[in-house]
């Protein structure tokens, strides 16, 4: 909203920035990072505390290696969004707000990883916290910027990432100030080189599982972009909309994946598909809710966005599918989760691909090309997509063989057995009376029982590591040095717009330049 005070083209470049940074940054980075919601998740369950450090461990090595590749690509938006037919004045706003944000890019990262080490303990609120902090923190770094020191542009920008700095270090501030990492953390050690190749299968299609999803809207603004500014504008405003609307089935996933991946850990199958069946009918009951807030709001809404009545009217008739398509979309992410928490992404992999590309993006773009309804017909098409792809998802969490998804989530706790579950105890120590505490549940206690055994790990040796993390390293270095060449040897077209002397414009200047949609970051 701040952009949006800057003119039209700072706002449609901000808009392609956000969506280069989802794309190539956002997604797949926070794809690899969920293969720490479901390894921590089963392993806290399983009580093997000391191992949620070393998953930590190497989530976090792993995740730092990524930002190489993920600098090479981000590094060269410019060129690449002119080889798309982008707007060069767009484009070069967009390259300015990403190479901003590039050492965002890590912290980004790391708090991704925070938020699952300390929810899959459940550890909610310090999150909460931290976030409150950074949007108070964000807004009036937003206003000293472009308010009181009038920097417009390169204000904005910097804004941006400083934004995502302050959450990352905020919320590391209060683990350490709370003592929330003691009882698993052990420090540093050579373990966390351990098995990477357990770490990314998972990962893997993880990362499929939540590109797959997000990248369609991505799309969506690319094609909106060809319709025109009214239509980009909307879908923008829609997008937007739908960002906060998603929060609640968001948060409601994260606590199934929580629950189910505990429960599974500690070896209770009945609590796991217990926590499957509440979930699902709390999400359905928020999201009839949402629809009619939505529904309600809807000729009047558009107004956050722009004072232009025509977009206004075009938001309106986009939410009208929206309010129905948001209830099916929320099933779809609850089940994600507990997929999520079951160690089952391929199937959400499978799914989302087949969903959104075989079903979803033909069925979209026939109906808004062919059939002529515009930016409607997308979403049309998506609402057909996540009607069908919650059946299936429900379907296939309810057939689910059960008893096989335990024996493998005991296995990832690092433990070769487990004792029968007996009468429900609580799970682990309380960290405070302030809410900074672990979520009790419903497991077995262990303490009464045989103790589960270690289950030995194949572990390679110190030749082996060197050579596999020193060539996925060195693999790492030479993909950030390709992409520094190209950005040093591509030529790039000079521009001659009035924003490259004034970068504060009037509100009212417009351009036909695309204006895409950002759907996760804050950038």
């Amino acid at each position: 909203m701040f952009c949006g005070r800057l003119g039209n083209s700072v706002l449609a470049g901000y808009g392609m920035a956000s969506a280069t940074i989802n794309i190539t940054t956002a997604a797949t980075g926070g794809g690899l990072a969920l293969a720490a919601d479901t390894l921590i998740s089963q392993t806290f369950g399983g009580k093997n505390l000391h191992r949620v450090g070393m998953i930590l461990q190497r989530s976090v090595l792993i995740l730092l290696l990524f930002c190489l590749p993920c600098w090479a690509l981000l590094i060269n938006t410019q060129p690449l969004l002119l080889l798309l037919g982008q707007d060069p004045e767009v484009a070069r706003i967009a390259q300015l707000y990403v190479v901003c944000y590039l050492p965002a890019v890590p912290a980004m990262f790391l708090h991704q990883l925070q938020v699952a080490y300390l929810q899959n303990q459940g550890v909610i609120l310090p999150q909460m916290y931290a976030a409150i902090a950074a949007n108070i923190a964000n807004v009036l770094t937003n206003y000293i910027l472009l308010n009181w020191l009038d920097l417009g542009l390169y204000g904005s920008a910097a804004a941006n990432t400083i934004s995502q700095l302050y959450i990352c270090v905020f919320l590391y501030l209060y683990i350490r100030w709370k003592k929330l990492h003691v009882e698993t953390w052990g420090g540093w050690s050579c373990d966390s080189l351990q098995e990477w190749d357990g770490y990314m299968k998972l990962a893997i299609p993880s990362t499929m599982m939540l590109c797959f999803e997000w990248w369609i809207y991505e799309v969506g603004g690319f094609l909106a972009g060809m319709l025109g500014e009214l239509d980009l504008a909307a879908q923008h405003a829609v997008i937007m909309l739908a960002f906060i609307n998603y929060m609640f089935p968001l948060g409601i996933q994260g606590a199934a994946c929580v629950r189910v991946g505990n429960a599974l850990g500690a070896g209770d199958t009945a609590g796991a598909i217990r926590t499957c069946k509440v979930s699902l009918i709390c999400t359905a009951a928020l999201a009839i809710l949402q629809g009619l807030v939505l529904a309600s709001t809807k000729t009047v809404i558009g107004f956050l966005f722009t004072s232009d009545g025509h977009i206004v009217v075009l938001v309106s008739k986009l939410l009208n599918v929206y309010c129905v398509l948001q209830f099916f979309d929320g099933l779809v992410c609850v089940s994600m989760g507990i997929l999520l928490g079951s160690g089952q992404q391929k199937i959400a992999a499978v799914a989302n691909f087949f969903g959104y590309y075989c079903i979803g993006l033909p069925l979209g773009t026939s109906l808004m090309f062919a059939a002529k309804l515009d930016v409607v017909g997308f979403w049309l098409g998506l609402l057909i997509c996540v009607c069908v792809q919650s059946s299936f998802f429900i379907a296939v969490i309810f057939k689910l063989n059960w008893d096989r998804v335990t024996k493998e989530a005991v296995e990832r706790a690092g433990k070769s057995q487990m004792s029968p579950v007996s009468t429900p105890h609580s799970l682990t120590a309380r960290h405070g009376e302030n809410g900074d505490e672990y979520m009790t549940m419903n497991l077995n206690d262990q303490d009464e029982e045989p103790h589960a055994e270690e289950k030995p790990a194949v572990l390679l040796s110190t030749a082996q590591l060197i050579l596999r993390r020193g060539l996925t390293s060195l693999a790492a270095l030479l993909i950030l040095a390709a992409g520094i060449a190209v950005h040093l040897t591509v030529p790039l077209p000079e521009v001659s717009y009035a924003l490259t002397a004034n970068t504060t414009l009037d509100s009212n200047f417009t351009t036909p330049s695309s204006l895409i949609h950002s759907t996760s970051i804050s950038i």
